[in-house]
């Protein structure tokens, strides 16, 4: 898959122009400017993330769960969770996904009350979740609400910065396995995951999957090149989807 990096002083056919090449390099958009994306993805710290919710609409639901495990090198560093008062009533089909009712968040605190402590955690690291559009989303919604002017500057919160989505890689690796939810490819990989609709174990399920499928050589080792082809699969799948769609 073409990628999304710009390489300067070549001719068309590769060939870097004389007396120039000291200049030539490649810029990778997408990740966080902090950590050198010609690293191994997996030498840097992931932050790993994943939110139980009010709903599925980020713009009007809210977080009531949000774990973040963290992960260096096929080794889980940290595990940290939240339960968060949302200020409105959890209707009972959410409840039945995640088994969070009012009353286990009721005397919890507010999501700005935790905001600046969820974000001190996945300082410098690379942000990722399972199906990444979703949990990013509440997370940038709920830190607009708060203000995301007097918040750190963490990479998690930067409108540029994709996060891992092992989702994506999944359907890249295993277009022919009937489902690709988080539950069934850690039983494919033999990952223990107990308490499935649960912050902290599908956050640290998603971490050990990422881990096993950069065992697949299709998924490059480079923390650059590896979003780049994300973003490119990413692409792809949309496009298919919506041809899908449109029949």
């Amino acid at each position: 898959m073409r990628g999304i990096s710009d390489v300067c002083g070549c001719f068309p056919t590769g060939r870097q122009y004389p007396g120039i090449s000291h200049l030539t390099h490649s810029v990778f958009t997408g990740v966080a400017q902090e950590l050198d994306p010609s690293q191994p993805w997996e030498n840097h710290p992931i932050a790993m993330i994943d939110t139980e919710t009010t709903g599925t609409e980020a713009a009007e639901d809210r977080i009531i769960e949000i774990a973040i495990v963290k992960g260096c090198n096929g080794v889980v560093l940290s595990r940290d969770a939240w339960l968060v008062n949302p200020g409105r009533h959890i209707p009972e089909a959410s409840s039945a996904v995640h088994g969070i009712r009012d009353e286990d968040v009721r005397m919890k605190p507010s999501f700005a009350d935790v905001c600046s402590e969820v974000l001190a955690c996945m300082d410098g690291c690379i942000p990722g979740a399972y199906n990444a559009p979703f949990d990013r989303g509440f997370l940038l919604a709920e830190t607009r609400r708060v203000g995301r002017a007097d918040l750190a500057d963490v990479p998690a919160i930067r409108d540029r910065v994709v996060w891992l989505d092992p989702l994506v890689w999944a359907r890249f690796l295993y277009p022919n396995e009937k489902s690709r939810k988080l539950t069934a490819m850690a039983s494919l990989f033999g990952i223990a995951l107990e308490q499935a609709h649960r912050a902290t174990a599908d956050a640290e399920a998603t971490l050990m999957l990422m881990y096993k499928m950069a065992e697949d050589s299709r998924i490059p080792k480079g923390y650059g090149k590896m979003v780049q082809e994300q973003v490119s699969a990413a692409r792809a799948q949309d496009d298919a989807r919506r041809m899908w769609r449109g029949r």
